[in-house]
């Protein structure tokens, strides 16, 4: 350690060959002297040069954090990770649009240049050794869609999860937190999730849902279960076959009536 007029130099042994690296005289503790061993965290400041720090930021490499937009630029946003110098995270690293104020899911990642940046593409970085096992319910954050898979969700912000495309229900959206069932831990330890009740008791909640859904029709819906599969979908967030289980749940318990065209209270 060198001490200098705006800071102190720190030099680093790597792979047999020293760096110094500046720590400015704001961060240095007191009472620190020449020779002591001090724990810091490199990055690079606003005039891309390294330079060390001995706050802990918010996310390290390998990790997985919940950051704030601090600013939105042209090339992409900032984040606050507890640094002086925001965090960047490019347009390309982004899933969705993001704006100030808004929390954002991300890993850390060394760009061509050297930098530290953030990615929206947490994947790699979540973890598969979650304490959670069959039919626990869990909170996750809903970080990518996919038509083929279904949502990739990351529980508690740390776990790796997925929703399978079968299992989804209703309005599913990215950075949405959604509350899931443990269907089932995969070999490599990632979590399999359902948003749906078990079979009982998804019918019974669905045939909630059209009750009340008839009650903001004034009692009659326009339409029945034979109608096309994304009118039902679009009025009801069902499948028609969800729909047309719990219409014949509520037609068997005796609380509607099905004519040619629509279903009425009965």
């Amino acid at each position: 350690m060198k001490r200098v007029e705006f800071g102190v130099y720190l030099a680093e042994t790597m792979e047999q060959r020293e760096e110094r690296v500046l720590l400015p005289a704001k961060q240095v503790p007191e009472g620190a002297k020449i020779g002591d061993a001090l724990t810091v965290f490199l990055y690079r400041d606003s005039e891309d040069r390294l330079i060390a720090t001995t706050r802990e930021p918010k996310l390290m490499m390998g990790e997985t954090a919940l950051l704030t937009v601090a600013q939105v630029g042209k090339i992409g946003a900032f984040l606050d990770w507890g640094l002086e110098k925001d965090l960047f995270l490019p347009f390309k690293q982004q899933r969705g649009k993001v704006s100030v104020g808004d929390q954002v899911l991300v890993a850390l990642y060394v760009d061509k240049s050297d930098r530290l940046c953030a990615t929206m593409n947490v994947y790699r970085n979540l973890r598969s050794d979650s304490p959670y096992k069959k039919d626990d319910r869990v909170n996750g954050r809903v970080y990518e869609l996919s038509d083929n898979f279904g949502a990739f969700v990351a529980v508690d912000d740390r776990y790796s999860a997925l929703i399978p495309k079968k299992e989804l229900y209703g309005e599913v959206e990215l950075g949405k937190v959604l509350t899931a069932r443990v269907v089932k831990l995969q070999e490599d330890g990632r979590l399999e999730l359902s948003i749906r009740e078990k079979p009982a008791q998804q019918i019974e909640k669905d045939a909630e849902k059209i009750l009340k859904l008839l009650d903001s029709y004034e009692g009659s819906l326009p339409f029945t279960d034979k109608a096309p599969p994304e009118v039902i979908t679009h009025e009801t967030g069902m499948s028609k076959n969800e729909f047309k289980r719990a219409v014949g749940r509520l037609l068997k318990e005796g609380k509607i009536l099905i004519g040619e065209k629509n279903i009425r209270i009965r």
